[in-house]
């Protein structure tokens, strides 16, 4: 995860940065501190595998978490959103059998997410406006 900079590639230069939403099946609470930091791990390995992907903030609430990501046009955010929800939801399943345990029917994530393209803020002030108040209600 790290700061927005331009994508140049052969054809195009682009700074598309998502604000990407996921909320759990049924939002059930089930990102606890581990859960957490094995999702933050999950997400670099993503970030290291695609080279479309780089996460620049990634909130998480009780039932659901915000992704800020970077990516280039030649990808839709539906592929992108796709990649992110089916890793981070097989490895979760795989590294914590706790989650495993409560999502008895086997899905993690909710069908359904949202998007919005926003222009690159500085990380700190996109994170203070958007993610931090989620978090204290």
């Amino acid at each position: 995860m790290s700061e927005s900079s331009y994508f140049h590639l052969s054809h195009n230069v682009s700074n598309l940065v998502y604000h990407i939403v996921c909320p759990a099946k049924y939002r059930r609470i089930v990102f606890e501190t581990n859960v957490e930091e094995h999702l933050k791990q999950i997400c670099v390995g993503i970030e290291a595998r695609y080279d479309y992907i780089h996460f620049l903030e990634i909130g998480v609430d009780h039932d659901h978490v915000h992704f800020l990501v970077q990516s280039t046009p030649n990808y839709s955010v539906a592929e992108i959103v796709k990649v992110i929800k089916s890793i981070t939801a097989r490895r979760i399943f795989a590294e914590c059998t706790e989650v495993k345990k409560k999502r008895w029917g086997g899905q993690f994530w909710a069908d359904g997410y949202f998007v919005a393209l926003c222009r690159y803020r500085h990380k700190a002030t996109y994170t203070d406006k958007m993610i931090m108040p989620i978090k204290l209600r």
